[in-house]
């Protein structure tokens, strides 16, 4: 059964409209996360509000949006001022064009999200818009709303269903120039080029997921592990720096590491069980 939906509302194509639900397509949920808390007592600590200037508590009907309009001076923005503001997209997902998929920007691709039909109303119209999309071979680009925000989406479709990708708009992406100007251009030798090509040769493959590992969870798992067996934590050895060497010496060796290098299947730590509580 799909998990509860965070926006229901409905996918239009000109005329052609159905009811969707639309899903987060990732989440944090699974990796190791920790609270803060007392280290006298043990207990969890909570966050509290404080007036900046006072330092006095601040109860949650005083608790309001202030926008900055000079230093140190808000204009306090109310929530109902806010809700009004309402614009098309808040329940429908127009689709606005149709673009080649190579031409988005990697740089622009913010979430993912799955869009399946909500409810049996309305299947047919959502299988014309989702085989419509496929046989143009295009992502479809609409508009949608989430925590008021309005998002630029792509849509693509995904075995029966959709996947959406909220884009980040042109404000949100840095330019690259500030960051890539100091570097100069340079000729490398051909010879320099081709045993880079050789190492990419024995590192090529095919995008699997599954060999993914995230080091650094395990390794927190395993101290986790650890801690609940009452073992003694001892702390990590920090890595060498690399050493630095003759440009065609590092590749010429790294051909011969890779050469000799047999792959080795991925392990990944098993989470630490949660101890029941007692009474």
């Amino acid at each position: 059964m799909a998990p509860r939906a965070n926006w229901k509302g409905y996918l239009r194509l000109s005329l052609v409209s159905c009811p969707i639900a639309l899903y987060p397509a990732s989440s944090l949920s699974e990796k190791v996360s920790f609270n803060r808390i007392n280290r006298k007592t043990g207990n969890r600590l909570k966050q509290q509000n404080v007036d900046s200037e006072t330092g006095e508590l601040v109860s949650r009907e005083n608790m309001v949006r202030g926008y900055e309009v000079a230093k140190g001076q808000y204009m306090v923005v109310e929530d109902e001022e806010i809700e009004a503001v309402k614009i098309e997209s808040t329940r429908t997902i127009d689709i606005d064009q149709f673009v080649p998929k190579n031409e988005i920007d990697e740089r622009y691709i913010d979430s993912p999200y799955y869009i399946a039909p909500d409810g049996p109303v309305g299947q047919e119209a959502f299988a014309v818009i989702r085989d419509t999309i496929a046989n143009l071979k295009m992502v479809a680009r609409g508009r949608v709303v989430l925590a008021r925000r309005e998002h630029v989406i792509a849509l693509e479709p995904k075995g029966r269903g959709l996947v959406g990708m909220t884009l980040r708009y042109p404000y949100e992406v840095r330019d690259e120039k500030p960051y890539f100007e100091d570097i100069p251009e340079l000729k490398l030798s051909k010879e320099m080029l081709d045993l880079a090509a050789h190492i990419v040769q024995t590192k090529s493959g095919h995008f699997d997921p599954s060999q993914f590992e995230d080091r650094y969870e395990n390794a927190l798992i395993d101290l986790l592990k650890k801690k609940q067996a009452g073992e003694k934590i001892e702390p990590a050895r920090e890595a060498p720096p690399p050493r630095v060497v003759n440009l065609m010496d590092a590749l010429r060796a790294s051909i011969d590491a890779e050469e000799k290098k047999a792959p080795a299947p991925s392990t990944r730590a098993r989470r630490p069980a949660k101890k029941k509580a007692t009474r």
